[in-house]
């Protein structure tokens, strides 16, 4: 599974090109080959970009869902919205889909954050207002999701 780490701070051009950060770049260049799938996040306002190999894992489970239940039926197309293939070009660029770039409502100034298998790519105050709102909450937001952990070996303290 792919682990990424880190986040940076970059610019988008006029046509919505972003420069990927070299560290950023080395932990996705077994990724470069195959592209990458962005879309809009579910939970925030910030666009999610995923390895070709997560996209795919991410569609097989997905599969699963019984496309004649009404619920999920919908589901399946609210998260598919807007889905877009892309690729870095010979530059090492990515360049964002119009449509995309505003419903994240993205401007010059760029925030990548890794979140695990995937990348994040927010507006840099909206990326900075998030952290700082949820800033407060951080602490009790921690003990709920993972303090009802009751295996020991799971190494995270």
């Amino acid at each position: 599974m792919l682990n990424l780490i880190g986040t940076y701070e970059c610019k988008a051009d006029v046509k919505g090109r972003i420069m990927v950060p070299a560290p950023l770049k080395k932990q996705l260049a077994a990724s470069l080959a195959d592209g990458f799938v962005v879309k809009r996040a579910v939970f925030q306002p910030c666009l999610e970009l995923y390895p070709m190999k997560e996209w795919d894992a991410l569609m097989s489970k997905m599969s699963t869902l019984n496309r004649f239940n009404r619920k999920k039926n919908d589901f399946i197309r609210r998260f598919t919205a807007g889905v877009k293939v892309v690729e870095l070009d010979a530059a090492g660029r990515l360049l964002l889909p119009k449509d995309l770039m505003s419903f994240a409502g993205l401007s010059k100034e760029i925030v990548i954050s890794s979140a695990i298998n995937i990348a994040e790519i927010w507006d840099k105050q909206k990326y900075e207002s998030a952290i700082a709102d949820a800033a407060n909450d951080f602490a009790d937001l921690a003990e709920e999701v993972m303090g009802d952990s009751i295996d020991e070996s799971d190494g995270i303290s």
